[in-house]
């Protein structure tokens, strides 16, 4: 009977000792858990939790933590590129206004002072003040839609819309742009009625913006094109153009603010850089995605894809 009892006592005081034990690696492992995690935000490291744990709740809790560090690290970074990206664009946006407004200014300065101008020399200024005028004007209406769109400060109401005629509406309104620059039109758009559920403004800045840039970029091919296509559950329009293109390497940027594709010794191809930009946000806000191929002086194609609806 004793030697049962002490067999209990003993393995009791076993229990007690693994319990003890237990309890104070989880404590230890605890400690080094808080140690680790305020070491990761003092620095601001990218480090991870690695601790060789048997305990599956904290190994579940140590797995939780790492998806927040990785979610912390991408929210830093993201911040990070806006941050970048809106200094460097404030900072284009500064020259891009000061370079048409010390013209503005040069052509006043003109007419204020040479009392000599006839009439059609001070008409022939004015007019170019108000080109220039118009340039900063579309600069800053373009800079503030894009900072409502990012801001969300944009009320999108939603309708029913047939994408067929809102696309050849869009491609004649440029016909006599395409007609005096000499470009050819493809335009490819299917009988068939096709819906989405869209703003129609939106769309109709969407496509003008990218009719627009086919246009300016894609003079030297000479024909511009439009093309709507669709499967079971979405609807895809083709803007494209067999202009000078865009090389593998850059296609990736083209949708950043302020990146433009121009040459800055060559006027024909120069631009605010927040067309594109502003594109994508509003095919983003009407719950599509918008993509490019470019293959330089044979097709560069831009293409959006909205969820089709069939009634």
């Amino acid at each position: 009977m004793n030697i049962i009892l002490g067999s209990i006592i003993l393995i009791l005081l076993t229990v007690v000792l693994l319990q003890v034990k237990a309890a104070r690696q989880k404590q230890a492992d605890l400690k080094y858990i808080q140690d680790k995690l305020n070491q990761i935000i003092t620095e601001k490291t990218d480090e991870r939790l690695l601790l060789q744990t048997d305990d599956a709740n904290l190994k579940l809790l140590l797995i939780e933590m790492n998806r927040l560090l990785d979610h912390n690290l991408m929210v830093v970074a993201k911040y990070n590129k806006t941050e970048m990206a809106m200094r460097k664009m404030l900072s284009n946006i500064s020259h891009d206004l000061k370079t048409p407004l010390t013209v503005v200014i040069g052509y006043i300065e003109i007419v204020l002072e040479d009392s000599n101008l006839s009439d059609n020399e001070r008409k022939d200024q004015l007019e170019k003040v108000y080109r220039k005028s118009q340039e900063v004007l579309d600069l800053i209406n373009k800079f503030f839609d894009l900072a409502k769109l990012e801001s969300g400060d944009r009320d999108m109401p939603i309708s029913r819309l047939e994408i067929n005629e809102i696309c050849r509406n869009n491609i004649l309104s440029f016909y006599d742009i395409l007609t005096s620059k000499g470009f050819d039109v493809d335009i490819n758009i299917p009988n068939q009625s096709l819906y989405i559920f869209a703003n129609k403004m939106a769309l109709d800045r969407i496509l003008q913006n990218l009719i627009s840039n086919a246009i300016q970029y894609g003079s030297d091919g000479n024909i511009i094109g439009i093309e709507v296509r669709y499967d079971e559950g979405a609807i895809f329009i083709d803007i494209w153009d067999q202009g000078k293109g865009i090389q593998a390497s850059r296609q990736d940027q083209v949708f950043e603010r302020m990146y433009t594709l121009e040459d800055s010794r060559n006027k024909q191809y120069q631009g605010s850089g927040l067309g594109l930009t502003i594109t994508k946000r509003l095919v983003e806000e009407i719950g599509g995605e918008i993509s490019l191929s470019s293959i330089p002086f044979e097709k560069t194609t831009f293409t959006i894809k909205l969820k089709r609806i069939k009634y």
